[in-house]
């Protein structure tokens, strides 16, 4: 008996320490491989926006070739090089200590335009001018590479470099040779070379705050001389586009959902070179021990501490990590936190599973012998409960059923191979299955190249018949782009179009079928109403209809968007149904001054179908 516990004992030890072992193994892989780096990189924006704005700058100003600019210049883009020499020259005589102009001088232009800048940049002789080629010698390509020492300035590369989804979080102390225009500007700024800091020669760039952080003028103002030499004296001025139609705006830490101008990106990766990179990352060797505690405190405080403390110490630790990791950030250590909370959770989860794996068999164990005097239906008297072929029962629901076809599939099907058929039928689908999945649809089955999918079923959704337009929209808009541009590329046709109907009302969801096969389905006139609506636009100029009921259960109809598009009788039934569409999913009308006009809806006590029985027929 004793030998059996003992062995027992041993065994549970091996299992807890191998899932610490396990998880923290795949924490350091994930780790090793970047796996888990856009969400690291999230933490890392995440904890920007808790510090919030900092203080502004006082000693930057960014010169803005924004929308006032061209509005007072009445000039398109590119200006005349002799109005950038204007620039430089009144930031020269209002006293700028340096100057970084984001603007890029490759080719010659008129022979009196060029000298102009050329000899308003050597006046100054503190400017450096962004660049983005930079040859094998590591010079720029600024004035048509020609030697800038001559004319007293020096070129910087304005390159940096993106992170997953186009943020811009670090700078590079070069590129390819050549010292960025951060760089640049900051030795100009401080009277001295400055090295990198970072091994990889990549640092964060600590932003300031949102755009507008940075005090800004605009371009036009300065050229014509109305901003008083004041706000240039003794400060770093950075010259550059912030227009949006000049494409130079970047998502940042700070902003995603406001772009940052390029000249303020610049300003903000300039201050931080300026204040000797605050924000730094901690040595690979401490991430791995952080790693490797966190993943193995779990399982081994499994083995000593009850099971509801065993869960409470990860979660107190996982609360007082995230605090420790913001409060290092604002002093100015960024800290891992993606997979060291990796391992956390994944060697908690472990430990749980495992915890009850040996108590289920320890249950077991003791049912087995238990069960030799103790009939088989009482220790089973909880499972005799469930519905023995697992049906969920039919529920009445108010919701929106989505029906989509391709069109043109068949003939393409019948002229291509079956393995390319295959093919981009997967890409379709795919694409399809994740817009209404990202919209909270459930997919219900696929009929060939046709999709069935309901929303507010079986979650319910108040808003389902947003979700079910929106999804709608963007398969139109987005995904089949994307399938067509596959087919193209494959030289498989000039791609498709497709159909997609929608209606709202009152339908029976729930599981059909036998033992050996379930499904989930809707079933009821609003599903049959769907389908034929999906029918309806063939031929039609409009890829998406959906009906009257649909709009009114809208909580937020695209009325700007939205056109009527007709009343139709639906085949079974006796009353016909007025439809919609989304003008921006369709083709341009043959006479726009003839396009159908929105008529509002005012009630919807006749717009929601009654339930009623039958299936949609594929």
């Amino acid at each position: 008996m004793g030998s059996a516990a003992s062995s027992r004992a041993r065994l549970r030890v091996a299992l807890f320490l191998a899932v610490g072992l396990a998880m923290t193994g795949f924490a350091f892989v994930a780790y090793a491989t970047n796996l888990l780096r856009p969400l690291e990189l999230d933490s890392v924006d995440a904890r920007f926006g808790v510090r919030g704005t900092q203080p502004t700058p006082e000693d930057f100003l960014v010169v803005e070739v924004d929308e006032a600019t061209f509005n007072a210049l009445q000039k398109t883009w590119p200006f005349p090089r002799s109005y950038h020499a204007g620039v430089i020259d009144e930031l020269r005589k209002g006293g700028a200590r340096a100057i970084a102009y984001d603007v890029q001088f490759s080719e010659p232009t008129e022979a009196a335009e060029d000298n102009a800048l050329i000899e308003a940049v050597a006046r100054a002789g503190n400017v450096v001018l962004a660049t983005s080629a930079v040859d094998d010698e590591g010079n720029g390509n600024v004035f048509g590479g020609a030697d800038l020492r001559q004319f007293r300035t020096r070129a910087g590369s304005a390159q940096l470099p993106p992170d997953p989804g186009g943020v811009m979080r670090r700078a590079t102390f070069s590129v390819d040779g050549l010292e960025t225009l951060s760089v640049g500007t900051a030795e100009i700024a401080l009277g001295r070379q400055i090295g990198p800091k970072a091994a990889d020669h990549s640092d964060w760039i600590d932003y300031r705050g949102p755009p507008g952080t940075f005090r800004s003028v605009s371009f036009s103002d300065v050229l014509k001389g109305s901003v008083p030499a004041s706000a240039f004296r003794d400060r770093i001025v950075v010259v550059g586009p912030s227009a949006p139609t000049l494409h130079d705006v970047h998502s940042t830490p700070t902003s995603r959902d406001e772009l940052m101008s390029g000249a303020e990106l610049q300003a903000n990766a300039i201050w931080t070179v300026l204040n000797d990179y605050p924000l730094q990352s901690p040595s690979p060797v401490l991430i791995a021990l952080l790693i490797a505690l966190f993943g193995f405190l779990a399982p081994v405080a499994s083995l000593r501490l009850s099971f509801v403390t065993t869960i409470l110490l990860p979660v107190t630790v996982g609360v007082a990590y995230t605090v420790a990791t913001q409060l290092s950030f604002e002093q100015g250590l960024v800290l891992p936190y993606t997979y060291p909370m990796a391992a956390l959770v994944l060697s908690t989860v472990g430990a749980v599973g495992t915890h009850y794996s040996v108590a289920a068999f320890e249950r077991a164990r003791v049912r087995d012998v238990f069960s030799r005097f103790v009939p088989e239906q009482v220790v089973n008297q909880v499972l005799a409960q469930a519905d023995r072929d697992l049906r969920l029962g039919g529920v009445d629901v108010v919701g929106s059923i989505m029906f989509t076809d391709l069109r043109g599939f068949t003939t393409f099907s019948e002229n291509i191979e079956a393995t390319r058929v295959i093919d981009v039928v997967n890409v379709y689908l795919t694409e399809m299955s994740e817009a209404i999945l990202d919209h909270g649809g459930t997919l219900v089955s696929y009929a060939g190249d046709g999709i069935m999918a309901v929303f507010g079923a079986p979650i319910d959704q108040p808003d389902h018949a947003d979700r079910a337009v929106a999804a709608g929209k963007e398969m139109i808009s987005v995904r089949l782009p994307r399938v067509n541009e596959f087919v193209r590329e494959r030289g498989y046709g000039d791609g498709f179009r497709m159909g997609v109907g929608v209606h709202s009302g009152a339908f029976i969801a729930g599981n059909i079928g036998s033992e050996r096969r379930l499904e989930y389905t809707a079933i009821g006139d609003t599903t049959n109403a769907a389908s034929r609506i999906e029918g309806l636009t063939k031929g039609t100029r409009h890829m998406l209809l959906f009906s009257e009921a649909t709009h009114v259960l809208m909580t937020d109809p695209p009325t700007d968007d939205m056109v009527f598009f007709a009343e139709e009788r639906i085949r079974g039934r006796e009353a016909s149904i007025r439809l919609f569409s989304l003008e921006s999913v369709s083709d341009p009308p043959a006479d726009v001054a003839t396009a159908p006009v929105l008529e509002p809806v005012t009630s919807a006590d006749d717009a929601v179908p009654e339930p009623a029985t039958g299936i949609a027929a594929f």
